[in-house]
């Protein structure tokens, strides 16, 4: 504020600093959408911040199987923790079955097991004829109606010791009411009274009271669209970089992802169809033609084997959310502006890609020659991300976007600047003005520059910053509206590394 002077004598004025100092924007927060736990979910259909896959457990209920249903996220978000991601959301989709018609949707039935006369529980996971759940009731005190029950489920077992087949109120330590309580495998069907044990030689197996119609699924595209409706939740998110929906390749789902993504600034990793495989694409390159094209996305190829850990057997598992977790951990390591693909990129918790899914260096030719990233397997290197295009790379329209890193990259810098420039709004639109936004951006792109982000040996060959009358003509400011031009030479990736070798005439030779 100015100084009010009154006696002779030195005064000091703190004048505002004209500079903006501009935080970099995150660059591989990832958005993961599809069915999560169909009884475990805290919250459908609703955006939950998570960053490690422990949270994933508490928010949505952890891996599970079934043959009915979808699984693909949470192994999904499991490999994304695994392969380098540390920020997520996840909006988990509500399990129905969609019978055939004329049969109505219905929500995914709980399967029963009878223990006692009239004590009934139900399983608290999916289970069907591959991923069977039991019961068992062993050390029976047919007097005091008390015996140990035992819950298994795959690799997880609960053993509940001396439980009473009773209500709470009559006995508030060891009724079966107060120890099934804590059991994240089973609960209690609440009765006005439990019977009496009914003794079993075997283990009694969990069944569904209506049994599924086989011809009916959980999948449904009309699940998914309105996820990505203006002023959604997801819409109001702040800040997203990465979106994954693992195991889709629905055109119409494709569709509104990219352009929710084109509009959010960010960058839709596809998965190529399950039942692709690699001779079907080389001689026949068109049947990539279902994917819907954009410059915010790209798609990887193959599915992967992966180890399951409720099972114990190996399991084919999308792409997407491990090339995610590559994506983030690039970034972090190198900078967005480093393709995330490379003998560095190692998958991790991956012993390889699905047989079908396996190809030659020609084969993976053409896979590059069609905008698909492939995912291969090398000797002692392991299995890493050996692609770098986007859906468009092979439209001669958008060869300025061809490559993953360099649209990553103007994406950066878009979020970036616009998170960063809201301070101008209202300023008054005239020289200052002009100066202090121009003399921001160029701090914010010299920043980059040192950190070789760009291409170039001096700044004014690698980024071009512009702000001023030439930019802002008198009929912009009679507009309301002020314009800064920034422009930026992109580091592509190096696809093709060619050696010539020549033999130097006239040398003698050993």
């Amino acid at each position: 504020m100015p100084v009010t002077t009154s006696y002779p004598g030195i005064y000091i004025e703190e004048l505002p600093s004209t500079s903006r100092t501009i935080a970099a924007a995150p660059t591989s927060i990832t958005v993961f959408i599809g069915y999560t736990h169909p009884f475990k979910t805290k919250q459908f259909d609703k955006p939950v911040r998570i960053f490690s896959f422990a949270d994933y457990e508490r928010e949505f209920g952890g891996l599970y199987r079934n043959v009915y249903l979808d699984n693909s996220v949470p192994y999904a978000v499991q490999q994304f923790f695994l392969n380098g991601g540390s920020d997520a959301y996840v909006i988990g989709l509500k399990p129905q079955l969609h019978p055939p018609a004329p049969e109505s949707v219905t929500p995914f039935p709980k399967a029963q097991a009878s223990i006692g006369t009239t004590a009934v529980l139900r399983a608290l996971e999916p289970t069907d004829a591959s991923s069977p759940m039991t019961a068992s009731v062993s050390n029976l005190d047919a007097v005091e109606n008390v015996a140990d029950i035992t819950i298994s489920y795959g690799s997880r077992v609960e053993v509940f010791r001396g439980v009473k087949l009773v209500k709470k109120a009559g006995d508030a330590v060891n009724s079966i009411e107060v120890r099934l309580a804590g059991s994240s495998l089973v609960e209690l069907v609440e009765a006005a009274a439990y019977g009496t044990y009914v003794s079993t030689s075997t283990p009694v197996l969990f069944q569904y009271a209506v049994v599924p119609n086989p011809s009916a699924t959980t999948f449904s595209d009309g699940d998914f669209l309105p996820v990505f409706g203006d002023g959604q939740l997801l819409d109001k998110v702040d800040i997203f970089n990465l979106m994954v929906i693992p195991g889709v390749a629905h055109q119409t789902i494709l569709s509104h992802a990219l352009t929710f993504c084109e509009r959010k600034q960010a960058f839709l990793i596809v998965d190529a169809p399950s039942n692709y495989k690699v001779k079907d694409i080389v001689d026949d390159p068109t049947v990539l033609d279902v994917i819907p094209k954009s410059t915010n996305g790209a798609m990887y190829f193959p599915y992967l084997n992966s180890l399951d850990p409720l099972t114990g057997s190996t399991i084919f598992i999308p792409p997407s959310g491990t090339v995610a977790g590559v994506f983030a951990r690039t970034d972090t390591n190198r900078g967005v502006w480093k393709a995330p693909a490379g003998l560095e990129t190692t998958l991790r918790n991956v012993s390889g890609v699905v047989d079908d899914g396996r190809m030659t260096d020609k084969q993976a030719g053409v896979l590059n020659d069609h905008s698909l990233n492939a995912i291969r397997t090398f000797p002692g290197v392991g299995s890493v991300v050996f692609g770098a295009r986007t859906l468009v790379a092979n439209n001669l329209s958008f060869q300025q976007w061809k490559y993953v890193s360099v649209r990553r990259m103007a994406l950066f810098i878009e979020q970036t600047l616009y998170r960063n420039l809201g301070w101008a709004i209202f300023e008054p639109n005239d020289v200052p003005l002009w100066t202090a936004l121009r003399t921001s951006v160029e701090a914010f792109m010299l920043s980059l520059f040192r950190q070789g982000a760009f291409q170039g040996t001096k700044p004014s060959e690698a980024f071009l910053v512009q702000c001023d009358s030439s930019t802002t003509t008198q009929a912009d400011i009679d507009l309301g509206r002020v314009n800064l031009i920034v422009g930026f030479r992109p580091l592509k990736p190096a696809e093709f590394v060619i050696v010539k070798i020549s033999q130097l005439a006239g040398q003698a030779q050993a």
